[in-house]
């Protein structure tokens, strides 16, 4: 009986391990930066478009993506940009409320474009992602199915 129960114990944890590991859900992610950076930055000032809400992963649900370059930290606007551009976080919205974070990506900007009768994202990049040397901007659209980002093409 003891060892049964042993056994039973071990079961349980084996299969509560993988919720342990899960991202836990926030409720809004304009908050959670912005609280964020206000204790990262002495003086710590947030533009207008610095969450855009918009359904990235068409599901019909309003979710955000937080550009870190409309960030002014302690005088310096967007003080993680650099020559592949600015950070930018992506985060969906669940039916059950709330936000979790599936990507962060250092990018020149993004356009929200219809492809095949699909939003997807149009993500302009450091032309390397591409595996190219010239100085024009990579492109790069992805749609986010489930939880991930899927390439669709790169140009």
């Amino acid at each position: 009986m003891k060892a049964l129960l042993i056994v039973l114990n071990l079961i349980a944890l084996l299969v509560a391990w993988p919720a342990c590991a899960q991202q836990s859900l926030i409720s809004d992610p304009e908050i959670y930066e912005k609280k964020h950076f206000t204790k990262q930055c002495a003086k710590a000032e947030f533009s207008d478009v610095y969450v855009t809400r918009q359904d990235i992963n068409n599901d019909g649900l309003v979710d955000a993506v937080v550009n870190e370059g409309e960030l002014t930290c302690d005088g310096k606007k967007g003080p993680q940009c650099n020559d592949d551009g600015c950070t930018y976080n992506f985060y969906l919205q669940v039916a059950e409320g709330g936000y979790f974070m599936i990507a962060t990506a250092q990018i020149y900007g993004y356009d929200f474009i219809k492809r095949f009768g699909n939003m997807v994202l149009a993500m302009k990049m450091h032309p390397r992602f591409c595996d190219r040397t010239d100085g024009g901007p990579c492109i790069v659209t992805a749609r986010v199915r489930g939880t991930k980002f899927v390439t669709i093409s790169k140009k």
